[in-house]
């Protein structure tokens, strides 16, 4: 075998692993497609519903004799220290490598959704907070940082990001989104992407696609979305983020869309995904999604038609154990049931996607590194410190109560002012695993709300009652909350969501909300504060958004921090003392009201306010939005003087921004697309660009965006997609809900009708 063609790394990796193929058994090929799940057994112990049914039993001896795809989750299912966890690592690869005919180790992987989901290893914000910071390259700096911690101890391939769209903020996954803007969505996530790639490590992209479009905003339930909706929304940040990051992996959604489950839509997984788009990388399943298309979506008989029909559909990998494409593939394969030209299709791009990797090369070492593993550094810690304070968004401040006074008495009022966890998403990992190892120790650091204010405001008198719980419907703690608030000069009420998985939190997976309330009796906790006629400063540390309407022009601020990591504490008390300047804008819009839902910003004019209903849709704080401690002038806006271009042609359009504050702040000017008339109903208005600007007092930048016609192509009713005739407006604006100066622009010509080589950017540039 040393010998072998697809042993020389001087050939071609196509050549390589062709010869490989010719010498596998169909055992060893269909080995490649499936991963095992060590950690996780059927005794009741289980991550996740479903798991102890679909998890099959297995001799590890007898299975990998065979070779092996994938491992699953060696760090992230159940606490290992990271030194330890590398070296277990390093002999379950060996012994995979030794066990096999070819010595083909397997790929490992990891959640990274928030950082690497593993003990001991840095909790960064969440998704959600990473778009507000509308700061794509500080993202991606992020993703490289979590991709040289994953391939320090072995790992090759993440499971992130989530570049599903929000299109119900009811649903509990929104905290794992970047927002409901799918240009915002895209960008980011492409960040993310070449951060996590320029590493190594392979990318997964999720959930592929209409996962956060599920009716009534419960998980894992059926997509309504049309056509348009799907191809506009929905389906480009996948697009960019292929295009733009370059990732290797996609994974299929355990959604239905119009009655066909992702799992199984060759559609979706094959013709437009590697046809359309070229795409050459493995696509995987959600965990137990191909066995879901026996037991919930009820489109296969047996475990072997569900191999059938998920090979068939496009999907390369059974994650996270085996169950479809094991012994019933292996089986229906030989009773001439299934090709085998699909197990070698799958078998093809997996061994591509190893070789890629180095593990089909006979000098393959998975040795870790010497020395100790720090997978929660100095450096990583700053830099979730910059992510953090940089996503705080300043909602309101209508009374100049924010920053606070150094040495006044302040009352810290809630249910998350004092809790750790109130920092972190469900799939950090003291909030994903931990609960299962109460006696284990968080294994970082991660300073609360309450602990990090008096350390910000050591002058400061500060006392705290909790109020409430988070969900508890017990009010006797109000009485004394409502006392300490009484006693101060002013209130800082912490307030917001508890993580958790499939009911066991107020966000997360499975966690999802009838209306936007906020949960428990926190609302009543609230209105005590309020009455007291102390300032009551309100701060949200949530995983979704959350009607405020009932309180607004009763409070003195309000602060909205999305999960914002294991440095969020310092970073929201350096928002509340001024030391921060609040830069972060939202990704998702405020409503005004708990119910009304499903509704966001990207609505045509039927969604809009009008007479027709009493209903108003209209946000409180709308996407985008986010106030500052400094003032910005936007002057000099101007375009292109000419305003006539072809279906194909450009168009700049620039501004100046000025700090005319007394403080160094950061502005996001943004540019919307507006169509007044089309041949199918557009949005009112759409992000097609953004640009973060860093300003000292008195400094002012010329920013220009460079945008293309194409930028304004939209799904026609036949299904193409076309840059249309006709008179556009752009927009500069501060939010949504706040434009600053429009620039008619006309397209002239025939309508064209774009292909996979569309542009999908609107470029800027910047002087001063």
């Amino acid at each position: 075998m040393t010998t072998a063609p697809w042993r020389d790394r001087s050939l071609p990796a196509d050549v390589r692993v062709t010869d490989l193929l010719s010498r596998m058994t169909l055992e060893e090929k269909t080995a490649q497609l499936y991963g095992v799940w060590v950690g996780a057994t059927a005794d009741g112990d289980g991550v996740a519903p479903h798991q102890h049914d679909m998890t099959a039993d297995y001799d590890f001896d007898d299975l990998i004799r065979h070779g092996l795809g994938q491992l699953t989750r060696p760090f992230g299912t159940a606490p290992v220290d990271p030194e330890s966890g590398a070296r277990a690592l390093a002999r379950a690869q060996r012994r995979i490598a030794a066990s096999g005919r070819f010595g083909i180790p397997a790929i490992a992987h990891e959640e990274c959704l928030a950082g690497f989901t593993a003990w001991r290893a840095t909790a960064y914000p969440v998704p959600l907070a990473w778009g507000a910071t509308f700061n794509p390259a500080l993202v991606e700096e992020m993703a490289r940082r979590i991709g040289a911690d994953l391939r320090s101890v072995g790992v090759h391939q993440g499971l992130a990001p989530v570049l599903d769209v929000v299109r119900d903020p009811r649903w509990g996954r929104v905290e794992e989104t970047i927002g409901e803007d799918p240009y915002l969505v895209g960008t980011i996530g492409a960040a993310y992407v070449r951060g996590l790639e320029s590493t190594g490590i392979v990318a997964t992209l999720k959930h592929f696609a209409g996962y956060a479009s599920s009716a009534g905003a419960r998980n894992l339930a059926p997509v309504r979305a049309g056509t348009r909706e799907f191809a506009d929304v929905t389906l480009p940040p996948f697009e960019l983020a292929l295009r733009e990051g370059g990732a290797r992996s996609v994974m299929a959604a355990y959604t239905e869309t119009d009655g066909v489950p992702a799992s199984a839509d060759p559609g979706l997984l094959t013709e437009l995904l590697r046809t359309e788009w070229n795409f050459t990388g493995t696509v995987v399943s959600d965990y137990f999604g191909i066995g879901f298309l026996q037991t919930l979506h009820r489109v296969a008989g047996t475990p072997a038609e569900a191999a059938h029909a998920a090979l068939a559909a496009g999907i390369d990998v059974e994650l996270p154990t085996l169950k479809c494409y094991g012994q019933p593939l292996v089986e229906a394969v030989r009773a001439g049931e299934v090709p085998e030209s699909l197990v070698d299709r799958a078998a093809r791009r997996v061994l591509l996607q190893k070789c890629e990797l180095g593990l089909l090369d006979e000098d393959w070492q998975p040795e870790p590194p010497e020395g100790p593993v720090d997978l929660d550094s100095t450096a990583n810690r700053a830099l979730a410190r910059r992510l953090a304070e940089e996503s705080v968004v300043l909602l309101d401040n209508p009374d100049g109560a924010l920053p606070l006074d150094s040495d006044t008495r302040i009352a810290v009022i809630g249910p998350r002012a004092a809790d750790p966890l109130a920092m972190l998403g469900c799939y950090s990992f003291p909030s994903h695993v931990l609960p299962r190892h109460p006696e284990t120790p968080t294994g970082i650091e991660i300073p609360p709300l309450l602990e990090a204010l008096r350390a910000e405001l050591p002058d400061a008198k500060v006392t705290f009652a909790e109020g409430c719980g988070v969900a508890d419907p017990d009010p006797s703690g109000i009485e004394e909350a409502v006392a300490r608030a009484a006693e101060a000069d002013v209130c800082v009420a912490v307030l917001g969501d508890r993580a958790g998985l499939f009911g066991r939190g107020t966000s997360g997976e499975g966690c999802d909300a009838t209306d936007l309330q906020l949960p428990g009796i926190q609302a009543d906790l609230l209105d005590a504060l309020v009455a007291t006629g102390v300032p009551v400063v309100l701060v949200l540390l949530t995983g979704r958004p959350y009607a405020l309407g009932r309180w607004h022009g009763r409070l003195g601020a309000v602060v909205q921090a999305f999960f914002p990591g294991e440095e969020g504490g310092p970073a929201v008390a350096g928002v509340l003392s001024g030391r921060v300047n609040p830069s972060g804008r939202l990704p998702v819009s405020v409503p005004r009201d708990p119910g009304g839902q499903p509704w966001t910003y990207l609505q045509p004019p039927l969604g809009l306010a009008g007479e027709v209903s009493n209903l108003d849709p209209t946000p409180l704080y709308p996407f985008g939005h986010g106030r500052s401690y400094t003032t910005f002038e936007w002057s000099e806006a101007e375009g292109t003087p000419e305003t006539t271009i072809p279906t194909n042609g450009s168009y700049d359009l620039s501004v100046t921004i000025r700090n005319t504050g007394d403080r160094p702040g950061a502005e996001v000017v943004q540019l919307y697309l507006h169509d007044p008339v089309g041949s199918v109903t557009r949005p009112d208005v759409r992000l097609i660009g953004y640009r973060r600007l860093e300003l000292e007092p008195g400094q002012s930048r010329r920013v220009t965006f460079h945008f293309h016609a194409d930028l304004s192509s939209f799904t026609d009713r036949t299904g193409d997609r076309i840059v249309e005739p006709g008179a556009l407006e752009l927009r500069l604006a501060a939010s949504s809900g706040d434009v600053r100066h429009t620039a008619p622009v006309r397209l002239t010509g025939p309508a064209r009708v774009l292909g996979r080589d569309r542009r999908l950017l609107c470029p800027t540039s910047t002087e001063g």
